[in-house]
């Protein structure tokens, strides 16, 4: 690899990428950096990473790749290098045969990486190629993510005495710890494929004869292997410590955290103890810190919806209520509302238990019970601080109720979720709380139930008539030829047939019908019919729709609305 006779300045205004008044200036500047021409003209916004690269690329007589391979994934170009040094040197090997090894880097001047790779490449010869930063990066972390071994990979080499081994060091990524411990192995291969798995939580449980790991995909649980019952100490007292947690307490619940990398993406662990019969049983929340908060389209809303609770949460004061139980995405469905109402003008505070994402802008506040920040003590706090938005994470007592309500009173815009079945039920709800039909009537302005149904697999969706008693438990007509879908099962889906979650959604808005019913203090069935009537749409009717249209399956709407007939 050698260069031309032809400045990389001379190349970039032959290409057209820069003006010569402008490299002429640069030239100037560089008499007094450290940098190359190339990576000034870049920093300046001059030109683009990509027009250097090509730019060295004619200099050095080479190849500029604009886009890389999804993976590699062949394991003997893995095992070249330890993913710290492609990640920090920006390098990759690309291809391999007897004579030549293909690679990828960033700088041509890196011999340094080039000629590392020439020793572990058993004498081939090595043919570099160029790509710019982030296409060589996504190529590392994607492929490194792949090869990483799987948790039942490592139960092999689980023997009495590497039980016993339990080091505190972290690894600074997870797909690049060295250790050799199996213990360490299993714990950090056992978080990696969960999350390269889509899983949300961990469970490690132990029974009299056997220790069953199972993963929370897509709201459900799935087992995915059976670690010898022996490693069980072992692997409780890792995560433990990983947590922070005491590991010589196994009579009393615990809980803790801890942060790990993995493929340079920052994953918060949450991680619960619970003593049983025959041990400490552990779940691992897992929450990827780097992904964004979802929008209001994002999270499944159809056009109709979504202009209505827009205009909802857009009022000036009032309680928006987002309900559902557990899991059914709640938190996230007030996120995506205030992300949409977040801007500069507005003042926004949150308490929240737990913090699950990170909101630029947004002041956001712990609930600790430990020194009685609660979510009362919280909301009566945040009313000092000249909000003009609230988000309280849940509604579980009447101090919060009875807060959140004078709040909206006096002018300030409170969502929060509370855990009912459907939306009219939260008015009930409200009342057995001990507030008065008339402030709940006179502050709420709407309230938004939700479910989340599982998504059928783009990779493997394939028409099917259903039988006639999933048609009549839905309240088809059992005779009709209609035409849904399901997922057949496939490698992309785990063969379960289905990948991702979307939500099904009825709102109820306050009107003078139900401000009416809701002061004569009727009960909730009253309350929902008069909803009905006035235009809401059932989760189970929304839900028939997204099956319509092949989005869910008609068994994922049976499941998740059961309680409405």
């Amino acid at each position: 690899m050698r260069s031309g006779s032809r400045r990389i300045g001379e190349i970039l205004v032959a290409q057209g990428s820069v003006s010569p008044h402008d490299l002429e200036s640069t030239l100037l500047k560089q008499q007094e950096s450290t940098q190359r021409l190339g990576e000034l003209l870049v920093a300046d916004g001059l030109i683009s990473p990509f027009q250097r690269c090509r730019a060295l690329a004619e200099q050095f007589s080479m190849t500029c790749h604009e886009k890389l391979p999804e993976l590699i994934s062949d394991p003997r170009l893995l095992e070249l290098l330890p993913l710290a040094y492609a990640r920090q040197h920006r390098i990759m090997p690309l291809s391999m045969d007897e004579e030549t090894l293909s690679v990828v880097l960033a700088d041509p001047f890196n011999h340094a990486a080039l000629n590392d790779l020439a020793v572990r490449g058993g004498g081939r010869s090595i043919l570099p190629e160029l790509a710019v930063d982030d296409e060589i990066l996504g190529l590392v972390h994607r492929s490194y993510e792949s090869g990483a071994g799987t948790a039942s990979d490592v139960v092999s080499d689980m023997d009495d005495h590497s039980i016993a081994e339990l080091p505190v060091l972290e690894p600074e990524d997870l797909l690049d710890t060295q250790d050799e411990a199996p213990i360490i192995r299993f714990v950090n291969s056992l978080i990696t494929q969960a999350y390269k798995e889509r899983a949300s939580d961990i469970h490690i449980e132990p029974f009299e004869q056997e220790l069953v790991v199972r993963y929370r995909i897509d709201g459900l649980l799935y087992e995915v292997l059976r670690p010898p019952v022996k490693a069980r100490a072992g692997i409780t007292s890792r995560i433990k410590i990983m947590a922070g947690l005491n590991i010589a307490e196994k009579r009393l619940p615990q809980d803790g955290r801890f942060r790990v990398r993995i493929a340079a993406k920052n994953v918060d662990v949450r991680v619960s103890s619970l003593p049983t019969a025959f041990g400490e049983r552990l779940v691992l929340r897992l929450l990827d810190k780097s992904s964004s908060v979802l929008s209001l389209e994002e999270i499944g809303m159809e056009s109709n919806l979504l202009k209505q609770v827009q205009q909802l949460i857009s009022m000036p004061h009032g309680v928006f209520l987002v309900t559902g139980p557990t899991g059914s995405g709640k938190t996230t469905s007030l996120y995506a509302a205030l992300s949409y109402l977040n801007d500069r003008e507005k003042n926004i505070i949150t308490v929240e238990d737990p913090i699950e994402y990170q909101l630029a802008g947004v002041g956001q506040i712990q609930v600790n019970p430990k020194i009685d920040l609660t979510f009362a003590a919280g909301l009566r706090s945040i009313l000092r601080q000249d909000p003009d938005i609230i988000m309280v994470g849940e509604i579980r007592d009447y101090q919060t109720a009875e807060i959140a309500i004078q709040s909206a009173l006096t002018g300030h815009m409170v969502f929060s979720t509370l855990h009912t079945n459907d939306a009219a039920s939260s008015l009930t709800r409200l009342v057995e709380m001990g507030i008065e039909p008339f402030l709940a009537a006179s502050s709420i302005v709407g309230i938004l139930a939700q479910r989340l149904v599982r998504a059928i697999c783009p990779y493997c969706r394939e028409a099917y008539q259903p039988g006639e008693a999933v048609l009549r438990d839905l309240g088809l007509d059992p005779h009709s030829r209609a035409t849904f879908y399901r997922g057949r099962g496939c490698a992309q889906c785990m063969q379960i047939g289905y990948r991702g979650r979307t939500g099904i959604y009825e709102l109820l808005i306050m009107d003078d019908a139900i401000r009416g019913r809701l002061l004569q203090q009727s009960d909730s069935a009253s309350l929902r019919q008069v909803a009905l009537e006035q235009g809401m749409v059932s989760l189970r009717q929304v839900g028939l729709e997204k099956a319509r249209q092949g989005i869910t399956s008609l068994e994922e709407v049976i499941r998740v609305t059961q309680e409405e007939h």
